[in-house]
């Protein structure tokens, strides 16, 4: 073995940000594509660097229970821990490329422009952002920002809790209640997932997404003990239950409508709040009480809450910025 390649052995590293724990050479970067080893130190390949921003209605995240109408300005970096088959922002996801250059300051300001709510990092797995995150969700909360993360929830339990304090909202994907699923589809595990969702459950305002795929993830009983699970956490939150279509690697048939329907069923038997998402007419809010349709989001957003109650029946309805 040459000197070279001792010394380059001798900087092994284990990335610990997420449970992937990926083992790196000296100038190997991690599964995420976003972390390398530099000399025995893992360290951020994409810190100050974004892949994609756009201004957002809040819905889009998505979050039917925050501030419901209200914009969010939503940033995102390159890579993810995760190889999902059916990845809708692979593109930016599964690789890395030098991205816009900007600073958390100017992140920070960029986030309050045009009645924005605050801060969502989004697009791709942000938690691999890490740096980013941390020096720039403090800055948006000093400028009374709010701050949302949209996650597949797969990060190592002492980096989320570092993270905790400066998050308002939280979706996580939990893409099956299987680990089979998981290990085919995603490369991943269902209870890292799970684990965390417990962890952010109180904390944190919080939704769920689940993308439904035909003959993947859509069995009755696994859907019917999700439901049981999400319940069991017995906080408040909606589940978004979403509508596959090919992309990336995966090429089965679009999700059909009356599949997402069966699968609202089985979760309206435990939840109160249940919605269909890249379809139309699933995305409004009905009354748990008396089932009074308190917000209408198709054509047009239409709030009827009343101080954050059904105009009905005064049931007090679920939610952060209800009004």
């Amino acid at each position: 073995m040459s000197n070279e390649n001792s010394v380059k052995d001798s900087y092994m590293a284990s990335c610990l940000l997420c449970p992937q724990r990926c083992q790196l050479r000296h100038g190997q970067s991690g599964r995420c594509h976003a972390r390398e080893n530099r000399e025995g130190e893992v360290v951020s390949r994409t810190y100050g660097e974004v892949a994609a921003w756009n201004m957002d209605p809040i819905e889009k995240k998505p979050l039917y229970h925050f501030y419901p109408g209200s914009w969010i300005f939503s940033v995102g970096g390159f890579g993810c821990n995760l190889s999902c088959s059916f990845c809708q922002n692979y593109q930016i996801s599964q690789q890395h490329q030098i991205g816009r250059k900007v600073t958390p300051t100017e992140l920070a300001e960029l986030s309050l422009q045009e009645q924005s709510l605050g801060l969502c990092f989004t697009y791709s797995e942000p938690s691999v952002w890490f740096e980013m995150i941390r020096d720039t969700a403090p800055l948006v909360k000093a400028l009374g920002g709010k701050v949302v993360l949209v996650s597949n929830g797969t990060i190592s339990p002492n980096f989320l809790e570092e993270l905790i304090p400066w998050l308002d909202a939280v979706n996580i994907d939990i893409k099956a209640f299987s680990e089979d699923f998981y290990r085919e589809y995603c490369g991943s595990k269902l209870a890292w997932v799970l684990d965390n969702v417990e962890r952010l459950a109180g904390r944190v305002h919080l939704e769920i997404t689940t993308l439904i795929i035909q003959g993947a993830n859509d069995n009755p009983q696994e859907l019917t003990k999700l439901s049981q699970w999400l319940r069991k956490l017995n906080v408040p939150l909606a589940w978004h239950l979403s509508a596959y279509h090919p992309a990336h690697r995966l090429d089965v048939p679009p999700t059909e409508r009356k599949i997402l329907e069966q699968v609202r069923d089985i979760a309206k038997e435990y939840l109160p709040y249940v919605y269909l998402g890249n379809v139309r007419g699933g995305d409004a809010t009905f009354c748990p009480k008396c089932g009074e349709a308190v917000i209408q989001r198709q054509p047009v957003l239409i709030n009827r809450l009343k101080l954050g109650c059904c105009p009905k029946c005064g049931e007090g309805i679920f939610g952060v910025g209800m009004i």
